[in-house]
């Protein structure tokens, strides 16, 4: 009966707090890590901006050249590339090359081959470490999503973001310790579930929270009409004796998170319109970045991302939706990389200006490939690729100027160095000074890990 009051009592004061983000907010226990005596040894990264371009951008239009995928343009696709391999909507079709619908060109002093769609990133040739040799293991959206997120296809495990946030904790205390920014552009674009930025098994209040660039900064946090923040702050202690009296009676550590939950939230109405009002930035900021107060574009993710990694917040997640090429490729890969190449260069340059990207590390890539073979709806496209494709590393203790594996010469299996999603995990975690074999969590008898029980190496080929 007295949870059951205490809703009643919820409900009619109006209280404008959504149970799902209450539950993903960061408590002030966050800021410590576990008991396990983490990290486990120095960090070369204090927190991670994963870029993800929700969609599977082609890397034979980004990072991979093969100079034989032109020679056999048009012409029928070997059958000893595709014959029992996983192919998505292409699956019983006659198959043929397609080209590269761009140019490539060396840039640095490191010479990395970067394509004619990316000419902001290619000034960041000596600072990026690309890997080549990606593969995953799910071909369709949502699963690619979830083993790129999670470590596994299986819905309701913990985001790369939560495990990292349960590890290390927040540096800061009016934030979250994991924030989302999504936005969009380009060719049907998919849905992203907020399960991807999911606690799983571990304490809810690891999980990510989504902010918008626009409207409501974060919703159901701010005031009701008509409520004062004296009247707010009167009321969450109200509640929150309420809590303390049941905890007493049941012990539920989930009750102190949503303690620590009302609070934090309490202090976010004070630091979040600050935070995400970036008209207070500087004009020579908002160009370099090219974004507009309140548009809610990648521009002002970025910016934002920025912003959020200043103030402590441990890992940020930008997703931009639109790279799902399967016909018009060239159209839109030119909107696509019209929205978020010259904002990433500027990413990373605003942050190394400010001597923060020795200690961050950006991760840039989508969830899989595309196929070297030609798929026609409006035009030229590719279908899902999961068998080699290309992300970038940058900062946070990554060598920059480096190209990490190779791709066959049509550019469809990773032959050299293969580079695994779990790879990729192990990788991020080294950084933050987690070693990703002894980084687990006890859930139903078993040490559960962000990269399984399969096994996954360092990526050392690209770290300094």
């Amino acid at each position: 009966m007295i949870d059951q009051t205490r809703r009643t009592f919820l409900g009619q004061t109006g209280l404008s707090l959504g149970s799902a983000a209450l539950a993903s907010l960061l408590s002030d226990q966050a800021t410590a890590a576990p008991l396990n005596s983490l990290p486990h040894f120095a960090a070369k990264a204090k927190r991670v901006i994963f870029l993800c371009m929700s969609g599977g951008p082609s890397h034979l239009e980004t990072f991979d050249y093969k100079p034989q995928l032109d020679k056999l343009n048009g012409k029928a696709m070997p059958t000893s590339f595709t014959e029992g391999q996983p192919i998505a909507q292409l699956q019983g079709q006659k198959l043929k090359v397609q080209g590269h619908l761009t140019k490539f060109n060396k840039y640095g002093q490191s010479g990395q081959v970067i394509s004619d769609f990316l000419p902001h990133t290619a000034k960041l040739a000596d600072d990026i470490a690309i890997v080549r040799s990606m593969v995953t293991e799910q071909i369709n959206h949502d699963p690619a999503h979830t083993f790129m997120n999670t470590g596994t296809a299986i819905s309701g495990r913990p985001s790369m973001g939560s495990w990292i946030t349960y590890g290390l904790g927040s540096e800061t205390k009016d934030l979250p310790g994991f924030v989302v920014l999504t936005s969009v552009g380009g060719r049907n674009p998919q849905p992203i579930a907020s399960r991807q930025w999911s606690a799983g098994f571990l304490p809810s209040r690891h999980q990510g929270v989504e902010f918008n660039s626009a409207g409501d900064p974060v919703h159901y946090v701010s005031n009701p009409k008509g409520i004062s923040p004296a009247q707010q702050s009167a009321l969450v202690e109200a509640i929150n004796k309420l809590d303390r009296k049941r905890n007493k009676l049941v012990v539920n550590p989930e009750i102190d998170t949503r303690i620590a939950a009302y609070e934090m939230a309490f202090r976010m109405q004070t630091s979040v319109p600050g935070l995400m009002d970036i008209s207070k930035e500087p004009q020579r900021v908002l160009d370099l970045y090219g974004a507009k107060p309140g548009d809610g574009s990648y521009a002002s993710n970025c910016l934002l991302a920025r912003r959020l990694a200043e103030r402590g917040v441990r890992f940020i997640q930008l997703y931009h939706r639109g790279w799902d090429h399967h016909g018009g490729l060239e159209k839109y890969m030119g909107i696509c990389c019209g929205l978020t190449d010259r904002p990433t260069w500027a990413l990373l340059t605003d942050l190394k200006e400010r001597g923060m990207l020795e200690d961050t590390l950006v991760i840039w890539g989508g969830e899989f490939g595309r196929t070297p073979m030609f798929q026609g709806k409006g035009g030229a496209g590719r279908d899902h690729h999961i068998k080699g494709f290309s992300m970038w590393m940058a900062g946070g203790g990554v060598k920059g100027g480096t190209s990490y594996g190779e791709t066959d010469e049509l550019g469809y299996n990773a032959v050299k160095d293969v580079a695994h999603v779990r790879d990729l995990h192990a990788t991020m975690l080294h950084q933050l000074g987690l070693h990703h074999d002894r980084f687990s969590y006890p859930f139903q008898g078993l040490d559960m890990k962000l990269t399984g029980v399969e096994k996954a190496k360092v990526i050392k080929g690209i770290l300094s």
